[in-house]
């Protein structure tokens, strides 16, 4: 028998993935992706990246480097007003 004789032979054979039910215990039998462990309904390929690529991203307003920016503004500001009492 020829090895080209199915089509999905190759599809049959791939590696399954290695997730497990939190219920039954029993390893879930869907195909793993090329390069993972695991298939695309348990986390393989992941989903979007962080920050302004993300299509839920807002504003920025909580991002670390506007965090950052505004705790060096507050220290500059902090820094003014230690000098404004000393002067008057």
């Amino acid at each position: 028998m020829k090895v080209d004789a199915n089509p999905m032979q190759k599809a049959h054979a791939a590696p399954r993935c290695t997730a497990t039910s939190k219920r039954s215990g029993q390893r879930c039998k869907a195909p793993a992706v090329r390069g993972w462990a695991v298939c695309r309904m348990h986390g393989a390929r992941g989903g979007h990246g962080s920050g302004k690529a993300n299509p839920a991203y807002k504003h920025g307003l909580r991002s670390r480097e506007f965090v950052e920016m505004r705790k060096a503004i507050n220290e500059i500001v902090r820094e003014e007003k230690e000098i404004e009492e000393l002067i008057g």
